[in-house]
């Protein structure tokens, strides 16, 4: 396990059974982004990652 499942796990474990948006989603990675600017380069990895990921079903 790497260190940061743990907060993946936290995450699952403490909103699993709820439904977001994808709206919601990036507005709370852009409030992280704001209050923690040392990540802006990791989060839009991410968001890029999770744009693109059906990418490879076509």
């Amino acid at each position: 396990m790497y260190f940061t499942d743990r907060g993946l796990e936290e995450l699952e474990k403490r909103r699993g059974d709820e439904e977001v948006t994808l709206a919601w989603l990036a507005a709370k990675m852009r409030d992280f982004v704001d209050a923690n600017p040392e990540f802006e380069n990791a989060v839009e990895r991410l968001a890029t990652y999770l744009a693109r990921d059906d990418e490879d079903d076509e």
